[in-house]
């Protein structure tokens, strides 16, 4: 009897000592898998991600302040993917803090997501120069850990010694990534993959294979998740598949989390980067569909409401004005609103009344001094899957 062939897409194991045990860490191949990836077997998942896609960058095109939603977006997902990693942040939290209108949260938290924002923003904007590449990641990495409790795990720099995923120890973890000696080989190998053409693989499937690779290498001390999935929508763009960076998969991977990890772990034990894709692309479809849905209702508000203010409103002038600036930031003081207006103080009360009276904002202190008021049905929208894991 002839044994069967070993299966290529399988890695090999290289017994490591760490922390004064031995462990068999993980070394994958290199990208694209080997026996290829059947597409065709996928391509109605494709054809339904890639219309979905379609549909989000048209609305986007339409929104009359589009780089308004990107920026609610972007902050959304920074507090996505930071929950996916145990912090308690909402993104009521987020903006509170990020208009300085918030005391006593926890600031580790609130630090760590605005950090995301700044690496999100940071690799972005670094694409008009740099290509996708090991160097930006590690940037991304740096800034993503400037401050708070990542600042002590090398930030911006792969790491230098072993880790592992899971278990108190290293005998116990659910998963070792390469040793270290291992580690620049597969991170070369998998920058190449990034600018590879020879394969053919549609976008959005080398996005999906990337997006595995590097959790598997697992090449930081710390922040790997969060880099790894902002590595799909940075890679989306670079290709064209989106004009704009709205599509962030936190939400779909914080509700499916538990099938995410055991999808990512099948592919390194059985080599089934089917399955893995199939639920990858069944994400894109679903997050497409959810900004798409978000977006339309964004642009409705904010459209019913002006409608509501020159009708309803006997000082329509000034309400807009400061409606505009809600707009920008649903979380403002009567104080932000003089400077950032150029309205007086009296003008800008008589406003903010209004706008009460109309049911748009609330005061919600409760105080006699520093009131802060919201646009609750904005935040509503906003806010949908983002209490923290464990509470929804």
């Amino acid at each position: 009897m002839i044994d069967a062939a070993p299966n290529p897409r399988l890695g090999r194991y290289i017994e490591t000592p760490v922390a004064g045990e031995t462990v068999r860490a993980f070394v994958p191949p290199p990208l694209p898998p080997d026996p290829p990836i059947d597409v065709l077997g996928l391509i109605d998942r494709l054809s339904l991600a890639e219309r979905a896609l379609g549909r989000l960058d048209g609305i986007t095109m339409l929104l009359p302040r589009q780089e308004l939603f990107l920026y609610m977006y972007v902050r959304k997902e920074a507090v996505l993917s930071s929950q996916i990693e145990g912090t308690q942040s909402t993104l009521s939290d987020l903006l509170r803090f990020e208009t300085e209108a918030q005391d006593g949260e926890p600031i580790d938290d609130i630090r760590e997501v605005s950090n995301y924002v700044d690496a999100m923003m940071h690799g972005l904007e670094r694409l008009d120069t740099l290509p996708l590449s090991l160097r930006l990641i590690r940037e991304m990495h740096g800034r993503l850990l400037q401050s708070g409790r990542g600042e002590t795990k090398a930030p911006g720099e792969f790491r230098r010694t072993q880790n592992w995923i899971g278990g108190s120890r290293p005998g116990t973890a659910l998963f070792v990534p390469p040793p270290v000696s291992e580690l620049e080989t597969c991170l070369d190998a998998l920058e190449r993959f990034f600018h590879d053409e020879t394969s053919r693989l549609p976008a959005l499937i080398r996005a999906g294979l990337i997006h595995v690779q590097f959790e598997t290498l697992h090449p930081f001390l710390d922040g790997n998740g969060r880099i790894g999935r902002l590595l799909v929508t940075l890679y989306l763009c670079v290709h064209g598949v989106l004009r704009s960076p709205l599509l962030y998969l936190s939400l779909y991977l914080k509700t499916h989390r538990a099938e995410y990890y055991r999808l990512l772990q099948d592919v390194r034990e059985k080599g089934d980067w089917e399955a893995w894709l199939d639920f990858f692309l069944t994400g894109v479809t679903e997050t497409a569909n959810q900004a798409f849905d978000a977006a339309t209702r964004i642009v409705d508000l904010f459209k019913e409401d002006r409608e509501r203010i020159t009708s309803d409103s006997a000082r329509a002038g000034s309400a807009l004005r400061v409606h505009d600036w809600f707009e920008q930031a649903p979380f403002l003081t009567s104080g932000q609103l003089v400077e950032r207006t150029g309205l007086t103080a009296p003008t800008v009360n008589a406003a903010l009344a209004d706008l009460e009276r109309l049911g748009i904002i609330e005061e919600f202190t409760g105080r006699k001094r520093g009131r802060v008021f919201r646009y609750h049905r904005y935040l509503e929208i906003l806010n949908e899957g983002t209490d923290p894991v464990g509470t929804s």
